[in-house]
């Protein structure tokens, strides 16, 4: 009777999320660590995640939780997955995958999964699993659970009621194919449901910092929010900076571990930005590029025209269909306005723009990106942009810096386009790309930027390359600019380099300062 009577009173008051923690804390035991096997209370913050996604009066579409690393994030999607294939949220014959950018990735939320079915005296007989295909089945109902990776085939075809991006921060750049396949599949669901877990992404540009920024400014109430980050005024290295981002520090983490990896990284700063991106969830680049994302975006004003100022340049030319750059820069009193073209080919720009993953094809259509005709970059079409810049824009461009690699190709056509030799004299500096030529222009630049003496106006195109850019240092300290991985363009950051290469300061201009410390 007692029983019954408890049955009744949870049916009358439970909430939708309400019942959904209850089903979890029921059925489903820990996986993994000190307590495996062992049935659970589930944490407030996931029992508010639950909340916040299943009690939404809008509905949910789509939920972001980002917090520090070892939070039970997976943990927690796999308790959603399980809901979704067996559980109450269970819709007959549906779909559910999860997608992650490598294999291996792919196969840790499974692997939990499967392993929370093989726990349970009730869902291992439901529950086919197949582990060779990364697959869950329940018969009686019709649902089907696969994961997925980028490393895969395509995704299209597919018609998922339940998406679950496993560590969406580790995506580069404001594209992924996978993503994008299985977002658009969602159209012929009713109410389909895409949860995202993850530490933030290191950069602005990044696809998830995109989507997190969207769900900050609350333009659909159907997207959730969940995030967990130490704010930037905390000492990184303070207690109470671990526990902003970390809710489960006073619950089940290893404290001592945590600490531990806090001291390792205040004694080797080498260490520290990778700490503040995975423990501290903080957006952090942790492959120390040239320019920082916090300096480079301090120098974000529009800038001004080019027309009455001294003009300097820098033209990086790329092979027959990578990216071409052209950055010109004039000096005002206070500022260097930088105005940067591209170019890719037209043909094929869609297809560059999955195999780069960056938007190319959008940004052509927003005017950031030259789409020029043909299959590869025409030099003749390149000759006849900076004939157009020096006689109907008639700018006052008094030099312009060349990677001499290319030229030769070039200086035909300049020619032929109306340019004499002793313009090309005049006006174009060879600038080359080792460590003698690139350790000034990098200093030059670098001191110019730190003193928030640029106006880039966040161009999209300068900002990926810029956010590409590292440095490499040889033994004397002399240093030039590479890219981290080589589908990365920095072509744009070369040529903005090679631009304060060949700058000369204007008199009444401050010239850069520098300090120098000894230890």
């Amino acid at each position: 009777m007692a029983k019954a009577a408890r049955k009744l009173r949870r049916e009358v008051v439970e909430t939708r999320g309400e019942r959904n923690i209850r089903w979890c804390q029921e059925h489903l035991r820990l996986p993994e660590g000190k307590f495996v096997g062992q049935t659970f209370k589930m944490a407030p913050f996931m029992q508010d995640d639950f909340k916040a996604i299943y009690d939404n009066p809008n509905g949910t579409r789509r939920a972001i939780i980002t917090r520090g690393r070892k939070n039970a994030k997976s943990v927690e999607c796999a308790f959603v997955l399980l809901l979704h294939l067996c559980g109450p949220e269970h819709k007959k014959n549906s779909q559910l995958y999860s997608i992650a950018q490598s294999r291996d990735q792919a196969g840790i939320l499974f692997s939990l999964a499967a392993k929370m079915v093989r726990m349970s005296p009730i869902l291992r007989d439901a529950i086919t699993i197949r582990d060779t295909a990364k697959e869950l089945l329940c018969p009686e109902l019709g649902t089907k659970y696969k994961a997925l990776s980028a490393e895969s085939s395509t995704a299209f075809g597919l018609s998922p009621v339940l998406t679950l991006v496993d560590e969406a921060g580790q995506i580069r750049g404001p594209r992924s194919s996978l993503y994008e396949a299985m977002e658009t599949a969602t159209a012929a669901q009713e109410e389909p449901l895409t949860i995202i877990i993850s530490t933030q992404a290191p950069t602005d540009a990044d696809l998830l910092s995109i989507l997190i920024d969207d769900a900050k400014a609350g333009h659909d109430p159907r997207v959730v929010l969940r995030m967990n980050s130490a704010p930037p005024e905390l000492d990184a290295f303070s207690v109470e900076a671990i526990r902003a981002a970390n809710p489960a520090f006073d619950i089940f983490m290893n404290r001592d571990e945590v600490l531990a990896m806090a001291a390792d990284a205040q004694r080797m700063p080498s260490r520290q930005s990778e700490y503040e991106n995975l423990i501290l969830n903080r957006r952090v680049e942790m492959s120390s590029p040239f320019i920082s994302h916090a300096v480079w975006k301090a120098c974000g004003d529009p800038p001004k025209p080019l027309a009455g100022l001294p003009v300097y340049g820098g033209l990086d030319l790329s092979a027959v269909n990578d990216l071409t750059a052209l950055v010109l820069i004039g000096q005002s009193e206070t500022k260097w306005h930088v105005h940067p073209t591209f170019w890719l080919p037209a043909e094929g720009l869609r297809e560059r723009a999955r195999t780069d993953r960056v938007p190319y094809d959008v940004w052509q259509q927003q005017g950031f990106l030259e789409a020029v005709p043909g299959k590869s970059i025409d030099y003749e079409y390149v000759a006849r942009w900076l004939r157009h810049l020096f006689q109907e824009e008639q700018l006052d461009i008094r030099k312009i810096g060349f990677d001499p690699w290319k030229f030769q190709a070039l200086k035909l056509w300049l020619l032929k386009v109306g340019f004499s030799e002793q313009d090309i004299e005049k006006h174009f500096v060879e600038v080359g790309q080792g460590y003698k030529s690139m350790t000034p222009a990098l200093r030059t630049l670098e001191g110019e930027l730190l003193n928030s003496r640029l106006a880039h106006g966040n161009h999209p195109v300068l900002q990926m390359c810029m956010h590409n850019a590292v440095v490499q240092t040889d033994s004397a300290g002399n240093r030039k600019l590479c890219k981290e991985k080589s589908i990365r363009r920095i072509d744009g950051a070369v040529s903005l380099a090679m631009a304060f290469g060949v700058a000369e300061f204007a008199a009444d201009a401050p010239e850069p300062k520098y300090e120098m410390f000894v230890l």
